[in-house]
């Protein structure tokens, strides 16, 4: 059925997308007058954003001209910032990552002293690929914790202490540009979307030293009226054995505090494993450590608990787990499906699919790029660009 809107936005997200390749493609998707598309494909093309190609098939005429998105009309500064560590990547307005460099941060050191490591950084890739602060469109970051998406502030991060309210778009004055920051989750969700975007309702859950879920509704994120939706680490979980743990929120049983990487790494010295690191636990579980195995399967059926809830409330199409304990796979992954299929209602459950992200180290920056790219080229900020 043929789109109502034939805007110069939307017409650059069906080319962005890969959903026409024509001005043909144009007029059958959005059902507006031959006219009409080729002005605004000319005024696309005009401010740099869409280019011809070759030609297409052709159905009994002349053949059409391609249309190609102008990924290289600018670049874009990704910024993924963890508890231990930061991730800034440089990429075309496609999110392919032209540059990208690591360094070992603790988040607790604060916006100032963290944010100038990140603007160091980001002025390195930079200048490794070549481009300067005047080539950023725009800049994309995700961080550990909730965050107010309109003023990009932090709110009451649990383990992001004195980050509460920072300004982080003012770390970024240089570049001149749109600032956009999210949650760290909400951003994963969008790398694991991809370019291509969905139209499905997908969980994606991030299970490293904290838990978060991003919510995707009609393949966009869902905020909420705040933008904490997706919070689920702090779902109160009974245990079992009626011990209690106190969170770092200042709650008790959270989900995190119960089955999150410090709750594994808790339990796993505990049990007399000879690890300091979530990421030992996570390494002597693939190598078949029994007690690691049975460590982190049970953090699965934990959390699965919780994701059941989730599927009876919101019947998602998939799940897709990320993060740093997510990459221990199967017995994780082993532990959520039998605690989500015993517990969730069986329409919910019939076609759901449950998976380990493909690229659960990438999908950080490749989301912070999305986010960054999708706020950039909104429909407003084409219209003005394209006049």
């Amino acid at each position: 059925m043929p789109s109502t809107s034939a805007s110069a936005g939307v017409l650059l997200r069906h080319v962005r997308t890969g959903r026409a390749r024509s001005r043909a493609d144009l007029v059958a998707l959005t059902g507006a007058s031959r006219n009409t598309i080729s002005a605004r494909v000319d005024q696309l093309i005009a401010a740099n954003l869409l280019e011809e190609g070759g030609r297409g098939w052709s159905t009994g005429g002349r053949p059409p001209t391609l249309l190609q998105f102008n990924s290289r009309a600018g670049c874009v500064l990704a910024v993924d910032l963890g508890v231990t560590s930061v991730d800034v990547a440089v990429t075309d307005l496609s999110a392919q990552i032209l540059g990208t460099v690591g360094h070992p941060i603790d988040i607790a050191d604060g916006p100032g002293q963290v944010l100038a490591e990140v603007d160091r950084l980001a002025q390195q890739v930079l200048a490794e690929v070549g481009l300067t602060p005047a080539d950023v469109c725009a800049v994309g970051v995700g961080v550990p914790g909730p965050v107010e998406f309109s003023t990009g502030r932090p709110s009451h991060p649990p383990i992001m202490p004195g980050w509460h309210d920072y300004p982080v778009p003012s770390a970024f004055g240089r570049y001149d540009c749109p600032v956009y920051v999210d949650n760290d989750v909400n951003v994963m969700a969008l790398g694991e979307m991809g370019v291509a975007g969905s139209v499905q309702d997908v969980l994606v859950v991030k299970v490293g030293t904290g838990i978060g879920c991003g919510v995707i509704v009609d393949g966009r994120v869902y905020r909420g009226a705040q933008g904490s939706a997706g919070d689920i680490g702090h779902i109160h979980v009974a245990q079992p054995d009626g011990r209690t743990v106190v969170c770092r929120c200042g709650q008790e049983n959270c989900l995190e505090a119960v089955a999150g990487g410090g709750a594994l790494l808790r339990d796993a010295v505990a049990a007399g494993l000879p690890v300091d690191t979530v990421r030992e636990v996570v390494r002597l579980a693939a190598e078949g450590n029994g007690v690691a195995l049975e460590l982190v399967r049970a953090a699965g059926r934990t959390i699965g608990t919780v994701l059941a809830a989730l599927v009876n409330f919101f019947n998602p199409h998939r799940i897709v787990m990320t993060g740093g304990v997510a990459q221990a796979g199967v017995p994780l992954l082993a532990g959520i499906r039998e605690a989500v299929y015993r517990r969730s209602m069986p329409l919910a459950a019939r076609t759901l699919e449950i998976t380990v992200s493909e690229a659960p180290d990438l999908s950080g920056r490749v989301g912070a790029a999305l986010m960054a790219i999708e706020e950039f080229l909104d429909e407003d900020s084409v219209q003005a660009l394209a006049r």
